[in-house]
Order: structure tokens, then sequence, then C-alpha cells
């Protein structure tokens, strides 16, 4: 038997095809399935460096030779929800009927096994179609936060709120990683968030959310908001910066934004060179830290308090507070799953623009 899936056929060339049934007891139907843009245009525009080189894990080193992806890609995307239509009678799954989250791809259904695969239930009374940020990307922007609590308060993290409560915090780029990272600092009492961006749709969504905003087309964004946040005498400037658009152009306004010995916190996926950067100019002279904050490690001494299912414990909670704002503001398109390659095509040739696409399955995908 087959399951149908959007993949990437080779390079350049997005297609809905059948793909093998996965193997495992537990089954569930695809509802929703988020488009993360950033990651999944890489693989169609061939930028991804899992596609030119292999990641050894014992060492940290991506190595020539054979790459770890090839063509096809037939696992894209992260951002699941399903429906279980089937689980063992002995109570290591979920129940048959629960709505879950998990981060299989953008397929019509899966089988998992639960005792190696995360399957997260969906509380009643959470809009099914923003469960698609619990299994990962809303993890991805809690992590974010939580190594910002650790540059302030070291291993005993207790609150995620603990590196940006009474704070003032940038946050550049206003793609579905600022957007969340910034309500997120907001919810956990924030003093201020300011995203900055260039794209007045995105300006206007992270508004929507109740974020501050700043267009760099409008003045630089460092001089702008270290004339207005004084520390002391020399320190001036953002108390942390969450960096989360995928240019080396981003980073170094981050850079810029932040007081001296502050810490950028780093969300981004980079696909450029990095020539953009000028390391012996703020981030020299100011003594400034940048901090990778990517989902597959919490902060080194935390993982005893922090792990995967407390950070998607967070983002259902701020699901349940903000979704509606979230859902008026920041899923901007919903369209069946065989339109899926039409999407990515004209995402990659900037035919289109969307904040959060989401895949929907019906009976026709």
């Amino acid at each position: 038997m087959s399951d149908r899936a959007l993949i990437i056929e080779s390079r350049g060339v997005p297609a809905v095809r059948p793909v093998p049934e996965a193997a495992g007891p537990v089954a569930v139907r695809t509802l929703f399935t988020g488009v993360s843009a950033g990651t999944e245009l890489s693989f169609l525009t061939g930028t991804n460096p899992a596609l030119h080189a292999t990641f050894d894990p014992e060492l940290g080193l991506f190595r020539g030779g054979r790459p770890d992806q090839g063509y096809p890609v037939t696992r894209l995307g992260y951002m699941e929800v399903a429906r279980v239509v089937e689980s063992p009678a002995d109570g290591t799954g979920p129940a048959r009927d629960d709505l879950v989250a998990m981060t299989y791809g953008h397929r019509t259904a899966y089988r998992a096994d639960p005792l190696s695969e995360r399957i997260v239930v969906l509380p009643p009374g959470l809009d099914p179609l923003l469960g698609i940020y619990v299994a990962h990307m809303g993890p991805i922007c809690a992590n974010g936060l939580l190594h910002a609590a650790a540059d302030v308060h070291g291993t005993d993290v207790r609150d995620l709120g603990a590196g940006v409560r009474g704070r003032r915090v940038a946050v550049v780029g206003g793609g579905v990683v600022g957007l969340l990272t910034g309500l997120f600092a907001r919810h956990h009492d924030a003093e201020e968030v300011v995203l900055v961006d260039p794209t007045p749709r995105r300006r206007a969504a992270a508004e929507g959310l109740g974020l501050g905003t700043l267009d760099p087309a409008d003045g630089d964004p460092a001089l702008v908001l270290k004339s207005r946040w004084r520390h002391s005498p020399g320190d001036r400037g953002a108390d942390v910066v969450f960096q989360c658009r995928g240019r080396a152009t981003a980073l170094a306004s981050a850079l810029r934004i932040l007081r001296p010995q502050g810490t950028v916190v780093d969300l981004a996926f980079y696909t450029d060179d990095g020539s953009a950067l000028r390391l012996g100019a703020e981030f020299h002279h100011n003594g400034l830290g940048i901090r990778s904050a990517q989902i597959g490690r919490v902060p080194r001494g935390t993982a005893h308090l922090w792990d995967r299912e407390r950070l998607s414990a967070e983002t259902i909670a701020l699901l349940l507070d903000e979704g509606p704002l979230l859902r008026e503001h920041v899923i901007t398109d919903v369209l069946p799953l065989r339109d899926g390659p039409a999407l990515l095509t004209d995402l990659a040739a900037r035919r289109r623009h969307t904040i959060q696409a989401v895949l929907e399955v019906d009976g026709h995908d």
C-alpha cells in the first residue's frame, strides 16, 4: 500500500506522488501540514547542505563524500496534525480519534512507532490548525527563549521567560520563527519587543500580535534602538536579540542592535556564504556573543529540567492563550495538498508571498 506525499523529485521539480506506507502500530490520517518555506525551498533550489555533504554526528562536522540526502526528497516538512485511526490495544500509543501533532512530512497518512517517534496529543479547546506548531516549530522558538534564559541564569532555568521578562528584546526577521519567538517574549512579559523586517505584510502581522516593528528602509534599526534603549553611559541596545532570518546581513544587523556583552540567540538557517558579517566591528569591540539555539539541543546542563516534551507543553500554553491572534495574523494561506507543488514553485520564483501556508488533506489528495 502507499500514501501520497509532496516531494521534491529533482532540483526545481516538486510533485505529489505515491510513497510507500510507513511501518508502525499507530496509524494516523493527516488533517493539516504546515509549510516551512525556508527549509523546504533549500531542497527545491539545491542549496541545503545535506544535498552536498555528509554530517558526521560523532565529530559534529559536515564532510565531503556521499551527501546525506539526494533526490528525490520524499520527507519534506515537520508540522503535521493528524487524527489517530488505529492504535495498539496495550495503551502504548494515543487513543483512537485523538488529534495529535507529529513531524512526518507532507503526506496523506502515516504509521508510527510510539516508542521511537514523538506523538503529542492535542488538548481539547486548541484550534486543530494551530496544532501544526506543537511538535516542532513551537519548540524551536521556545528553545530560543530557553537559551536566552540560560545565558542569564546558567543551568538552573525554571521558567521559560527568565531571559526576557522585564528586558528589551529585538527580533530580526518576521517569518514564522520570528513572529512566534516575538510572541513568546511578549507572552512572558518582556518590557518591549521590537521586530525588524523589511516586508510590510510581516510587520503588519507582528503589530497584530502586539509587537513593535521597525522597517530597515526607514533608518538604521541599530541607531534607532540604541538611541531609545539606554542602560547606562556607553551601554545601549537590546538586552537580547533573537536572529530569525536566514541571511548573513540579518545576523550583522542583530549584532549592531545588541548592547555590549550581550548575546544574539540565533534561530536562523543560513544558505549564503556569510560575507556580510564584519566580525571586526561591533562583535569585536562590544564583546558580543552568538548562540545557535537549534532544536537538536537544549542549553548544556539544562536537560534535567527541559526536553522536547516540555517545550511542546510551553507551545500549547502559548497557543491556548494567543491562538486567535496567530490564526488571524500568521496563518495566511490554507490550500489543498495537491496545490503544494505550485505553491513551492511560486515561492521559489517570488511570485507569491506567504507567512504561514498550511496544506489541508482531503479525500481528493
